[in-house]
């Protein structure tokens, strides 16, 4: 199959399943109440963007505490990314700022699949725009909070994971760690090469149609023969949406050993 029939072949079926499954019931623990729905003058764009933001009960200006930027799926949203289950349980138990950038739309693809694509409509720089957004809500987490530099943490589904792995080769001295799950991946395996140095756990279920695990497998060989510090975890059946929530307990533990590499003089 072809890039761009995998694509929209992709986007067809992200559209029925990526919302299901993955976000709390109305009852949810009291972290998701504290789910923030953030805006911020997108100069670039010429329009509000909106993000998600959540902050742990036990944040102190005085002190510098983790961030997770976490990455969307196609079709989804910040508030949608936030509510995976157990997420803000996991980030209020360890201490982190959380925040779900929106990416520009919902196929922005993070600049994955290069500045412009989209649909019509769509503004023509639409990948630079999706990713100029995350680092904007970046930048401004770190403003507005006290975030330990080295301690600044990417993690993406589906689309995310796949921009996950193109920000950390784009900006690979700003992330401590990475945790694509599912991933889209529609950039050359070589992107390794320019963040060889960070840690990199990477989640997939073997019964994904969307992103076949063969895929997965080829990026873990490349990981290794690059002698990444790398965790990857397969799940035995798993498909394109369950092996996320299931496996978020993990990343955070993945998270909490590692903090930004020191850079090669």
């Amino acid at each position: 199959m072809t890039l761009p029939a995998r694509a929209a072949a992709f986007a067809a079926l992200a559209a029925c399943v990526l919302p299901a499954g993955l976000t709390a019931q109305p009852d949810a623990k009291n972290t998701q109440s504290r789910i923030e729905k953030k805006t911020y003058d997108f100069t670039d764009a010429k329009k509000e963007m909106e993000y998600a933001l959540f902050v742990p009960s036990t944040y102190d200006k005085a002190k510098k505490s983790p961030l997770v930027v976490a990455l969307h799926g196609l079709g989804s949203n910040p508030q949608q990314m936030m509510r995976y289950k157990g997420l803000t349980d996991l980030a209020e138990k360890g201490g982190y700022v959380v925040a779900a950038p929106m990416g520009y739309n919902s196929r922005g693809w993070y600049g994955m699949r290069g500045p412009k694509g989209g649909k019509s409509g769509d503004p023509e720089n639409l990948g630079e725009l999706s990713e100029k957004d995350v680092m904007n809500v970046l930048d401004i987490v770190k403003k507005d909070y006290a975030i330990d530099p080295d301690r600044v943490y990417l993690m993406g589904h589906s689309m995310g994971g796949g921009g996950t792995f193109h920000l950390a080769a784009k900006y690979p001295d700003v992330w401590a760690a990475l945790a694509p799950i599912a991933p889209a991946l529609f950039r050359p395996q070589s992107d390794l090469e320019k963040f060889k140095h960070l840690p990199v756990m990477l989640v997939q279920g073997d019964k994904d149609v969307l992103c076949p695990v063969e895929t997965a497998r080829r990026w873990v060989e490349g990981m290794k023969k690059l002698e990444m510090k790398h965790e990857y975890v397969e799940v035995a059946g798993g498909d394109h949406v369950s092996v996320a929530a299931q496996n978020l307990p993990k990343i955070f533990e993945f998270f909490g050993k590692h903090t930004r590499p020191k850079k090669e003089k």
